[in-house]
């Protein structure tokens, strides 16, 4: 069925994109919706409110930085897409930002707070606690926080210091009691310490519970480290620094120490935006601070409230197991069909392949996975790439035991993975030290893989299990990420793990696999020969379709080719959780294009690809989102589903999400998200929820 010829339009037009970190900030206001959302229970919301402003300082700290590089640098060209300048960039995210926070704040001080107090729980200040309440914060003062302070003060011979990246601060502004001693008001510095609890609870009262913020104690008793001066006033704020890395490769003999080194620095980079709380700092100081942090005014946020946000995370561990009627009802993953507790894994996975769907489906199994591997006897080598692990990951303790048991093991450690550095440079060493082979990946390029081979040996004959996923090998995020991943004893499959790897860690040309995609190679170009395939089916037979699932979307070439698709009338439906970058819509470039994000109590992360193929339908799994990092600066996965009854699971699980009228968002044709608009008459869906309900049933079915 041939489609109508259409006027040829230039695709790189840039009205028909989104700015990459205008379209960020689109998704972090979705988050902010979700704190806004009278449906989700109070402390959800407080924590919805927590995860904004994480999301803004990660933002802060490496996106906003990189532009205000570029302008002090006086780069001044064009982004490839949006064709936005960095200065025009800077001003565009500083407007919509402060309307954000300005938002963040209405929410909390007019609706959250006073939703609190209906339970009893009340923030409130020093000055207006009585007497007695006051004497037993100036005892705690003394016993517990003084010891921990450390004024700083600024003169001639101590200059402003270097405060610590997301910290609080008193800027405290002082005047000599003596009049005949040296005249002229002095400045100090207070840092808050992060180590102490940042909510202190007053006395508490009969089936009532009043807390005071840490800062507003010490700035209460400032007084008493300051002798012989009079404080005139108490202004609290906060910093935020450029915390990107510049990793020097090719020039570093050991990469673990450079990156050592670049951690050391990242706390000290420079200011990028500066708050501070209101009412009650001094203008003055403001000033002060402006100037000698060196922030430009459209990044000063004067907060009408208390700062940093990000500490309701501790309040909502510490409450919800008390508050279980303002959280979302638990969830309890399931294991997956015909996985019996007790049976051995590779017994299964010999048998056929497994599918899991986190967290509607445990982890567990790919723990099990590598622990049982650590502890067989037949067992003679693991090999796996580690991105980003728990605090206490018992895959690193498996791993360090297969060690220790004489089996082979060889781990690639992204020591580069974003504010996991620290974290990965503790595992390496730790792994290294039980007896593992420790690899860092190759020059210039992340691994964010995920893929795991233990080789096994059975009888007089050698067998391969694989597991491949979507999401990291980490415990405690696969509670509240969802992610798939796939175990495979195909010989295929673990012929091209044991390429994989072997091209990882020796020196060997790019092996040709049986059925892996890998960046920075080979994902691009055969996504796009599908998307090539899927046009020529629409014109041939007038059935082309693509659904993919991501959490961004920003490859200029990838965008171009489904335009190109939608142009050919393929109908291209994107369920996109973060930027998009792709506009839908638009008559003559998208307007076959249908794009949504889901955003609800569980973080969308995994990725998944799916082209009709004439019927002959191909579906893919991979690490990669289709963003040109992913694609040229990573080594990355994609990996098809085989199995057509794993591949009818994923399918029905895409058909849910595009389905879901609930926590779904769809973008119009200028980029803005609104709820997907539901009928008086349709049921509503929310697709985390009904995987839940449907993980419950097959589990109920296995009894």
């Amino acid at each position: 069925m041939e489609t109508g010829k259409k006027k040829n339009v230039e695709l790189r037009n840039p009205a028909y994109y989104n700015n990459r970190e205008l379209s960020w900030l689109a998704f972090n206001e979705r988050v902010l919706q979700e704190a806004l959302d009278k449906k989700n229970p109070l402390l959800e919301r407080l924590k919805f409110l927590a995860i904004f402003s994480s999301n803004l300082d990660e933002f802060f700290m490496v996106r906003v930085a990189g532009l205000q590089d570029q302008v002090k640098v006086g780069f001044a060209k064009p982004e490839n897409k949006a064709g936005m300048t960095p200065k025009q960039q800077l001003n565009e995210i500083a407007m919509k930002t402060h309307q954000l926070v300005d938002l963040q704040y209405e929410a909390l001080q007019n609706t959250l707070l006073p939703k609190l107090q209906k339970e009893h729980v009340e923030f409130v200040k020093m000055k207006d606690l009585d007497a007695e309440q006051v004497k037993g914060m100036e005892v705690y003062f003394e016993d517990y926080i003084f010891p921990v302070l450390t004024p700083m003060a600024i003169d001639a011979y101590r200059t402003f210091p270097m405060l610590l990246n997301k910290s609080i601060n008193l800027a405290v502004k002082l005047e000599p009691e003596k009049k005949q001693d040296e005249e002229g008001q002095k400045i100090a510095i207070v840092q808050v310490p992060a180590v102490l609890e940042r909510f202190v609870q007053v006395e508490p009262e009969k089936n009532s519970h009043k807390l005071v913020l840490l800062e507003d104690v010490i700035g209460f008793f400032i007084h008493k480290l300051f002798h012989g001066f009079q404080v005139t006033s108490v202004s609290v704020f906060r910093i935020t620094r450029n915390a990107d890395m510049t990793i020097h490769e090719e020039g570093a003999r050991d990469l673990l120490k450079e990156i050592e080194e670049e951690l050391r620095k990242r706390k000290w980079g420079a200011a990028v935006r500066l708050e501070i709380q209101q009412p009650g700092f001094d203008l003055d100081i403001l000033d002060y601070l402006t100037d000698e942090l060196e922030v430009h005014k459209k990044d000063v946020y004067v907060i009408e409230g208390f700062l940093d946000l990000t500490a309701f995370f501790n309040f909502y561990k510490k409450m919800a197991p008390v508050w279980e009627h303002l959280v979302f009802e638990g969830k309890v993953s399931q294991l997956p069909a015909g996985m019996e507790t007790g049976k051995q894994i590779f017994q299964k996975v010999s048998e056929q392949d497994v599918f899991l769907h986190h967290p509607y489906e445990s982890f567990e199994p790919v723990v099990q996975f590598i622990s049982e591997a650590a502890d067989d006897r037949d067992v003679l080598a693991i090999k796996q790439t580690l991105y980003r692990v728990s605090g206490d990951s018992p895959v690193i303790k498996a791993l360090k035991r297969a060690a220790e048991n004489g089996k082979q093991v060889t781990v690639l450690v992204e020591l580069k993975a974003r504010f996991d550095e620290e974290n990965n440079v503790h595992w390496a060493k730790e792994l290294e030290k039980a007896g593992c082979h420790v690899i860092y990946g190759m020059t210039h390029l992340k691994t964010h893989s995920k893929i795991t081979l233990v080789v096994r040996k059975k009888e007089d004959k050698i067998e391969r299990f694989v597991h491949l996923g979507t999401g990291n090998y980490n415990d405690q995020t696969a509670k509240v990420y969802t992610d798939m991943s796939l175990f495979t004893s195909k010989r295929q499959f673990g012929i091209d793990a044991t390429n994989f790897f072997n091209y990882l860690s020796g020196y060997t040309e790019k092996p040709e696999f049986h059925y892996l995609s890998v960046a920075p190679f080979t994902i691009r170009t055969d996504i796009i020969e599908l998307i090539d395939a899927e046009i020529r089916y629409q014109k041939k037979n007038g059935n082309g379709r693509i659904v993919a699932k991501m959490n961004s979307l920003t490859d200029k070439v990838i965008i171009m080719k489904l335009y190109e698709a939608s142009n050919a009338g393929v109908k291209v439906e994107l369920i996109v959780r973060g930027i998009c970058c792709l506009r839908p819509g638009i008559p003559g470039v998208s307007e076959n294009i249908r794009v949504r994000s889901i955003v609800g109590s569980l973080l969308e992360h995994s990725r998944v690809y799916f082209f009709n193929q004439n019927g002959k339908e191909k579906l893919f799994l991979s690490s990669a989102d289709m963003m040109t990092r992913n694609l040229n600066n990573r080594i990355e996965i994609l990996f098809p589903i085989i199995d057509e009854k794993i591949k009818d699971q994923v399918e029905t699980i895409l058909e849910l999400g595009l389905m879901d009228n609930v926590k779904a968002r769809e973008q119009d044709a200028a980029g803005v998200y609104d709820y997907v608009p539901r009928k008086d008459d349709e049921p509503a869906l929310d697709s985390q929820m009904e995987l839940f309900r449907r993980a419950y049933r097959v589990a109920e079915d296995e009894e």
